[in-house]
């Protein structure tokens, strides 16, 4: 495995850092870096960091924090920000990073070609890294996979008291919202929305762990789950959490029409980079083979590249059609999504 050493921001670039902010030591007299905004926190993304300096020679320094709290930071430093890269999950967030003015465009042949079109933002301001779905698990014992079939038919009544999702303060169901306008209507989404709130066994709470965890449970028969997370419980030291794996199945919703909802994590080139190349070295970086091949094993997400097979524990769900909705679109509809979720009071 690559060393990765932790490094922390010189005094040149000290402004204060912000709640939920972590900072590597960025060297006061490099000469090849590489800045890095990020919101994401698996330990496969050290090893990928790593395998970078190693195979190119250029300095990975990382500030890590909250994603709210990372573009509020971008947006003071302006001109004068040290990042190059920005990367977060959820195209919402892209979205929302996008709608600041927080990326530039990077034109790269490489990401062009390793990574389809609809998983990236048409102007080149930010490219999907690993993709999920945000899918359907159901109890075993209580639901069959004939009675599932589209997100649209959640809403019927038939699944009262029976539904467990969490929070819509979270950008995954924005998201999932987000691409719902898009293929009907705000009106349309609207409707489905109410009925989703009216089936649901609970007032959402916690992650998407907890709701998997809570189907096992008993207090409700389905979930609403991006797919990565059951992968986490399926490969968990916990012999408990192996075992809520075990009784929970996956459906793909939508594979009859235009296919089950998929969002990325991603990265863009910052405004202002400093290092503009090496920016864009390291984003070609990430959609690698070798690097997509280390997202699949380690962290159960769908390579963004056609060519790199599925971790086991993914590629037993089976194969899916998603939808093929550019996700730069889901970005743009996530004001719109969240004024519906607050308005029918899915909280």
């Amino acid at each position: 495995m690559p060393h990765f050493a932790h490094r922390t921001l010189p005094v040149i670039f000290a402004a204060p850092l912000m709640l939920g902010i972590t900072a590597t030591v960025l060297p006061a007299h490099a000469e090849e870096v590489v800045n890095v905004y990020s919101s994401r926190h698996y330990p496969v993304d050290k090893i990928i960091y790593g395998s970078f300096e190693k195979a190119t020679g250029i300095r990975v320094n990382i500030v890590s924090g909250n994603v709210n709290a990372l573009f509020e930071r971008l947006k003071r430093e302006g001109s004068n920000s040290p990042a190059d890269v920005l990367i977060t999950v959820d195209a919402g967030n892209l979205g929302r990073a996008q709608a600041a003015g927080l990326f530039q465009p990077m034109k790269s042949d490489v990401v062009a070609k390793a990574v389809p079109a609809h998983l990236r933002e048409p102007s080149g301001l930010w490219t999907g890294l690993t993709l999920r779905a945000r899918v359907v698990m159901y109890a075993k014992d209580r639901v069959k996979p004939s009675q599932l079939s589209t997100y649209e038919a959640l809403a019927d009544a038939k699944w009262k008291g029976k539904i467990l999702v969490r929070s819509s303060n979270h950008i995954y169901n924005q998201s999932l919202v987000a691409s719902l306008i898009a293929a009907h209507s705000e009106a349309e989404t609207n409707k489905w929305a109410k009925g989703i709130v009216a089936n649901l066994a609970r007032k959402p709470k916690g992650g998407d762990r907890d709701q998997i965890k809570a189907v096992v449970a008993g207090e409700g028969d389905i979930a609403i789950s991006n797919t990565y997370y059951l992968g986490l419980l399926s490969s968990s030291k916990s012999e408990a959490d192996r075992a809520v794996a075990q009784k929970v199945g996956v459906f793909f919703p939508n594979q009859d029409g235009r296919g089950t909802h998929v969002n990325v994590s991603g990265a863009g080139l910052t405004k202002h980079a400093p290092h503009k190349a090496n920016g864009t070295k390291l984003i070609e970086h990430l959609v690698s083979k070798e690097v997509q091949e280390l997202v699949a094993k380690h962290n159960y997400e769908y390579p963004v590249r056609e060519d790199v097979q599925w971790a086991p524990i993914v590629a037993s769900w089976g194969k899916f059609k998603m939808d093929k909705l550019n996700v730069a679109e889901i970005g743009a509809k996530n004001p719109a999504a969240v004024r519906l979720l607050d308005k029918v009071g899915w909280r």
